[in-house]
């Protein structure tokens, strides 16, 4: 099993761009754009935590685990 995000279908479904989700968290582009397009090795639990309270969402509605 592997964990995956899911954050550019949320962002897309909610028609919110990299950049709104950047300059709303407080997160630089570069960071969100890895996360995006899910290149990140290790998830940092504060960038997580960002995502998740300026989106109202749960984390799992950006985490997804795939066999």
């Amino acid at each position: 099993m592997q964990v995956q995000l899911c954050l550019d279908r949320f962002l897309d479904k909610n028609g919110i761009s990299r950049y709104e989700l950047a300059k709303r968290s407080g997160i630089l582009y570069p960071v969100v754009d890895r996360y995006y397009k899910n290149q990140v090795q290790r998830y940092d639990r504060y960038v997580l935590s960002r995502f998740c309270t300026v989106l109202e969402c749960d984390i799992t509605d950006i985490i997804e685990t795939v066999k």
